[in-house]
C-alpha cells in the first residue's frame, strides 16, 4: 500500500499544501524562540534613558554645587493683600447705596467793618442846584474842620480851591462840568487822601428849552427887512406874531428870525436857543407857508 501516489493530482496538491504548512510553522516558531531578542527596534534609533535634574542643574547656567548649599533657595515674599472673606448669609442680589452726601458748611458771613468817619464834615453847597449849560460860576462848600491845605473835587477832579475858614472854602465851577444834566459828587480833601470829608451832591438840572413849549410854523418877510415869525403854543394850539426883540412866555427874547430857524436867548441864564422850522398839519396845511414880500397893511 502507497501513501502518496504520483499519478493522482489530488494527492500531489494535499502534499504541497502540508509541506507549505510545515514550512509556515517551522518559520514561525524561528521567530518566536530565535528571533525576538537578537533584532533591534523597528527604527532604529537608539533609546535614551534622562536622568532627572538636580537642583544645581536648573539653574541660570551656574555649575553644579554641593546639594546642602541652601543658598540657592530663596524665599517667596508676596505683598498683595488678602481679599475679605464675605459675609455668610449676605444677599448676592443686593446693590450699593452710597451714603447720603455730607452738606457743605455753610461759610460764615464775615462782620461788616464800620466805615470810619471821616476829619473833615461837608454839610452844605451854595448854589446846591444849578441849571446845565450856563456860564461858570462860584461854589461853596459849608462844614467844619477845613484847613489851608484841602481842596475841592468834583467828580474826582482837583479844583482850584480857595480856604476861607474853618467853616468854608470856595472854588470856580467851569461851564464845561454843567454842560449835560446830572449830578456831581463834592468832596473836599488834601492831597495824600488823610484829610477828607463825606460825599455831598451837586444836582444839575435841564435848562427850560423854548422848543418843548413851541413851534416856528411860518414867517412873514418884510421889505424894510423887520419879518415876522408865526410861533405855535403847543399846548394851546394858539399862534402868535413874533418879531426881532420880542418877548417870548416872559423868559426869552427872539434874537433872529430867518426862513430856517429862529434864534432866542434866555434871559434869565442868558442861554441862546435854536427853534427850527417846522410845519404844524393841526393848523396848516402840510406845505410850507408861502413868503410875502409886502405888509397887509395899505
Amino acid at each position: 500500500m502507497q501513501l502518496f501516489d504520483p499519478n493522482n493530482p489530488n494527492e500531489k496538491k494535499k502534499f504541497i499544501a502540508a509541506a507549505v504548512l510545515g514550512l509556515v510553522a517551522i518559520v514561525v516558531l524561528g521567530y518566536v524562540f530565535f528571533g525576538g531578542n537578537s533584532k533591534k527596534p523597528a527604527n532604529n534609533r537608539p533609546v535614551v534613558t534622562l536622568a532627572s535634574p538636580t537642583p544645581a542643574k536648573i539653574g541660570n547656567g551656574l555649575p553644579p554645587k554641593d546639594e546642602t548649599d541652601l543658598s540657592l533657595y530663596r524665599p517667596v515674599v508676596f505683598n498683595g493683600t488678602v481679599p475679605a472673606v464675605s459675609e455668610p448669609d449676605r444677599n448676592i442680589f443686593a446693590y450699593y447705596i452710597p451714603p447720603p452726601p455730607t452738606p457743605t458748611p455753610t461759610k460764615p458771613i464775615p462782620t461788616p467793618t464800620p466805615t470810619p468817619t471821616p476829619p473833615m464834615v461837608a454839610s452844605s453847597l451854595n448854589p446846591a442846584n444849578v441849571y446845565a449849560r450856563t456860564a461858570d460860576f462860584n461854589l461853596q462848600v459849608m462844614g467844619d474842620k477845613f484847613t489851608p491845605a484841602v481842596h475841592i473835587t468834583i467828580d474826582g477832579r482837583d479844583q482850584p480851591t480857595r480856604f476861607v475858614n474853618a467853616q468854608q472854602v470856595t472854588t470856580t465851577v467851569p461851564a464845561a462840568m454843567i454842560s449835560n444834566p446830572g449830578t456831581r459828587q463834592i468832596i473836599v480833601r488834601n492831597n495824600d487822601g488823610s484829610l477828607y470829608s463825606n460825599t455831598i451832591v451837586l444836582n444839575v438840572t435841564p435848562s427850560p428849552d423854548p422848543n418843548t413849549s413851541y413851534a416856528y410854523v411860518g414867517v412873514i418877510v418884510k421889505p424894510r427887512g423887520n419879518d415876522t415869525a408865526v410861533l405855535q403854543d403847543k399846548s394851546s394850539k394858539e399862534l402868535m406874531n413874533v418879531r426881532r426883540g420880542d418877548p417870548i412866555g416872559g423868559r426869552f427874547q427872539v434874537r433872529s428870525i430867518s426862513d430856517r430857524e429862529i434864534v432866542v436867548i434866555d434871559t434869565t441864564l442868558k442861554i441862546s436857543w435854536k427853534i427850527p422850522f417846522s410845519a404844524d398839519s393841526s393848523s396848516i396845511p402840510g406845505s410850507r407857508p408861502s413868503i410875502r414880500t409886502s405888509d397887509d397893511e395899505p
